[in-house]
């Protein structure tokens, strides 16, 4: 199984290779790591300006994670649900793509 032959099965569960499990992983300990240094952050009475510039860090990464996942999904449960006739899968890409644009 190559990293974009992900199938989605009708538990809506979608597995991933292990390389992208890790990667994924990988960011998201990041990204709590950074929210923690956050916290520590505001408890110290850093600057705002700081803070705000390490909130600008950790939106960076999700969206970074968020493209990963949506490139992964748009390339095996999307594609699969077009090919079989399954045209709703637009609808429900379209209403996740503008939660993850707000």
């Amino acid at each position: 199984m190559n990293e974009h032959d992900q199938c989605c099965s009708s538990e809506r569960a979608t597995p991933r290779t292990d390389k992208i499990k890790s990667n994924l992983v990988s960011r998201l300990n990041r990204v709590e790591g950074q929210i923690r240094g956050i916290r520590g952050m505001v408890e110290k009475d850093v600057y705002c300006d700081d803070i705000l510039n390490q909130i600008a860090a950790v939106q960076s990464a999700l969206n970074a994670v968020g493209k990963i996942l949506l490139e992964g999904h748009m390339k095996s449960c999307v594609m699969e649900r077009i090919q079989q006739g399954d045209s709703e899968v637009i609808d429900e890409l379209l209403k996740t793509m503008n939660k993850l644009m707000k």
